[in-house]
């Protein structure tokens, strides 16, 4: 079947209900960065009601559900073009939903949590995530950056909400719920499974792409922007990777992600030692409860970077936009081990980096339409996320494997991990200013399979 008619009597589909279904879509698939509400949980002793986990393997799962997520959008990314993006949103809803359900029914072990959140869970997310991108592209080709970051914005919400629902909005459902006399953690698995399959169903649609040939009414693209960023000049998959722009944006992508990703898998751990640490508590539970505060307003401004830098970026231009964004991530993440013991500082610092990270989302896709078109961007913009599979596994094994590592002195184990992100960081901003669009009458030309140097 291919992509639903959009015509319906004469009628083309408000593009602002699209903008609606990829918030509702991507409000889910944002659990994955609430992992670090269950990690507390996951390592108490099983003697206390835990699950016995090391740090190293709620971080291992956390990756999984990264990497997975990347991979699968490689297929994704082909099948909608085949199917059409309703169908694979929905398909991803339902497997997404089915992970979280198996992983709370038989997720006592570490390897049924490894296979049904983070393998499942995460295909679910793969399939679900780019069809927002590759349909807001298409209704929106004179907002780029602002609609890209508005698609995925509920990606960083999300996890906002299901942190709290989960650690402390009306008592905590880890704490109230138990379903079949499960635990709070795996009930907790079961009942936002549900929850996320019937709104992604929801969501999915309308994700419908608008007719051949369709603009936005009143919009030139020859006299309202520059050709270089019309997004005109497709090239295929085999043509993109052979560009050096598309080797930039991976490695710039790679660098980036890992920061955020290594403080998203970990900021509740470092948030507790931290705090400890610097005498602002005296207990794990009370510093648990400051280190969850500092992961939802990571979240809430993750979800906030990816609109304003985004619309940003329409303004600034996308090479320049990345190279701040980069650069003053790359500079906090070298500063938070030295703040991150104070509640302030925790707190100031998980706000900037969610900020930058969730700018990744929003200005990375758009460089994609940009470099290499509108048209293909569903099945490009993949490629470009395996930058994302590859931080998403070496950001929280390394802070899983440093913490692991500390023999005592947990606290002064995360200054190596966050100082070898900060750098990555500053590398990625250092690319930014070499990148340049490529030019479109060489795309155009349809015996060209590879590309010259930027100008």
């Amino acid at each position: 079947m291919g992509t639903p008619n959009v015509q319906t009597q004469n009628r083309v589909l408000n593009r602002w209900l699209v903008v609606t279904g990829a918030i509702l879509i991507q409000l889910c698939l944002g659990a994955i960065y609430a992992w670090s509400v269950f990690t507390t949980n996951l390592k108490a002793p099983i003697a206390e009601g835990g699950y016995g986990f090391t740090a190293g393997q709620t971080q291992w799962i956390f990756s999984a559900g990264l990497a997975t997520f990347a991979l699968v959008m490689l297929f994704a990314g082909r099948w909608q073009a085949v199917v059409g993006p309703r169908r694979v949103a929905a398909t991803g809803g339902i497997v997404l939903g089915l992970g979280y359900i198996l992983g709370g029914i038989f997720g006592s072990s570490f390897w049924a949590q490894f296979l049904c959140i983070g393998i499942i869970g995460g295909a679910g997310i793969g399939l679900a995530y780019v069809t927002p991108i590759a349909v807001g592209v298409k209704w929106f080709p004179d907002k780029k950056g602002m609609i890209t970051g508005l698609a995925v914005a509920g990606f960083g919400f999300g996890a906002t909400l299901w942190v709290k629902l989960a650690g402390s909005w009306f008592g905590g459902l880890l704490n109230t719920t138990s379903l079949f006399g499960l635990p709070g953690v795996q009930s907790v698995f079961i009942v936002y499974g549900i929850t996320f399959a019937v709104l992604v169903l929801i969501g999915s649609r309308y994700m419908i792409n608008p007719p051949d040939g369709w603009k936005p009414p009143g919009w030139n693209p020859d006299t309202a922007i520059t050709t270089a960023q019309n997004g005109d000049h497709d090239l295929t998959t085999t043509q993109m990777v052979a560009t050096p722009q598309y080797w930039g944006l991976l490695a710039m992508f790679t660098g980036s992600a890992m920061a955020g990703l290594m403080v998203i898998g970990c900021i509740r751990l470092f948030g507790t030692d931290s705090l400890i640490e610097g005498g602002v508590v005296n207990d794990v539970t009370s510093a648990g409860i400051l280190a969850g505060t500092a992961m939802a307003w990571l979240a809430i401004l993750n979800g906030l970077g990816r609109i304003v830098w985004g619309s940003l970026s329409d303004k600034l231009g996308r090479e320049r936009s990345l190279f701040f964004m980069c650069l003053l991530q790359g500079t906090m993440m070298l500063m938070f081990f030295r703040i991150g013991d104070t509640k302030t500082g925790l707190i100031l610092g998980a706000c900037i980096i969610g900020f930058n990270f969730g700018g990744n989302f929003a200005l990375f896709p758009a460089a994609t339409a940009d470099f290499f078109g509108n048209k293909n961007v569903g099945v490009n913009y993949p490629w470009i996320f395996l930058a994302y599979g590859i931080a998403g596994i070496l950001g929280p094994y390394i802070g899983g494997y440093f913490r692991d590592s500390a023999m005592g002195a947990e606290v002064n184990a995360w200054e190596t991990p966050f100082m070898l992100a900060g750098l990555a960081c500053l590398a990625a901003a250092a690319i930014a200013p070499m990148l340049r669009a490529p030019q479109p009458r060489v795309a155009k030309d349809p015996t060209h399979t590879g590309w010259p140097k930027p100008a």
